[in-house]
């Protein structure tokens, strides 16, 4: 538990820094709207091209990893659709739960997978997100569409959306230039190496920053249903599953990682775009974002006495 806490710790004590800066109001918000564009745009994307191009695929076994992940959100997206008249929730305040419980946030899970487990997490945790941002992105807008969100146009719009998102484009060209051969010649190597050492100190902030405590005031249980599912029943049956499967350390750690990770920030702008209940959305990523500093310890620690 104090390994996985010593690990752990620096990451929440940067999201924690992000919170207090938000109150002090220090640069001042349009600093922080500039400097998370550029996180997301340059410094992430820049950090997985970098470890995708030169990473050794063959530390780390994908295919359980992949397909146990992407079977978890399938099943889970399908479950909470059948559910959802069973939830005694409307339909927007439903959607909160429903991105609640299957959006994660990059940043704090490629943070963590390299503070747990150094290069060979970071590589497992970006061909994690390889498969799971277009996965969750299309099961999310789905589901908007179907509580009669906006049609088609919506879906389409969030397709073209996710065909330009950044860190996907990143894993993708990371992948291909190490597939091929090229990797990274010449000063390419140093040079994003450089901009991504720069990439999860400050996106953690970032996270910190866009917190909204005040959204916590009045929260109920929908707010606790998200959560419930999100660090209880996904990363239960995550363990329970990778365990059965023999997944090894890296891959079983990446996979239980990102499914008790909190919400994304993003959550909340598509809750305004699509007809969600925002409000909600704004108490689930902030309330999830705290707790998931207890939350992350003890399953990662449990984790770790259960491996041989």
């Amino acid at each position: 538990m104090l390994t996985v806490s010593n690990a752990l710790g620096p990451l929440f004590l940067l999201i924690l820094t992000g919170a207090v800066l938000r109150r002090l109001r220090f640069p001042d918000p349009q600093f922080w709207h500039g400097a998370e564009r550029f996180i997301y745009f340059l410094l992430f994307p820049a950090m997985l091209i970098s470890t995708l191009a030169t990473a050794d695929f063959g530390q780390v076994a994908f295919g359980g990893m992949i397909s146990l992940l992407a079977g978890l959100l399938i099943l889970l997206a399908a479950g909470l659709w059948l559910l959802r008249n069973r939830l005694g929730l409307d339909l927007p305040s439903f959607s909160s739960v429903f991105q609640g419980a299957l959006r994660f946030n990059t940043y704090v899970g490629l943070a963590g997978a390299a503070a747990l487990y150094g290069e060979a997490g970071i590589t497992a945790a970006a061909v994690a997100i390889a498969i799971m941002v277009p996965l969750v992105n299309i099961l999310c807008v789905l589901m908007f569409v179907g509580c009669g969100g906006s049609g088609q146009s919506g879906l389409w719009g969030a397709l073209r959306a996710l065909a330009k998102n950044p860190l996907l484009l990143g894993c993708l060209i990371g992948i291909a230039l190490n597939v091929s051969g090229i990797g990274l010649p010449g000063w390419s190597r140093d040079t994003l190496a450089l901009a991504g050492q720069a990439a999860l100190p400050l996106g953690l902030i970032a996270v910190g920053v866009a917190l909204q405590l005040e959204a916590l005031r009045g929260t109920g249980a929908a707010f606790w249903q998200a959560c419930v599912i999100k660090f209880g029943l996904l990363p239960l049956l995550a363990l329970t599953a990778g365990w059965l499967l023999g997944l090894k350390e890296v891959e079983l750690g990446v996979v239980v990682l990102f499914t008790a990770l909190p919400t994304a920030t993003s959550s909340y702008i598509l809750a305004r775009q699509m007809g969600g209940n925002a409000p909600l959305m704004a108490a689930v990523i902030t309330g999830q974002t705290l707790l998931a500093m207890a939350v992350l310890p003890l399953w990662m620690s449990l984790l770790g006495a259960l491996q041989p």
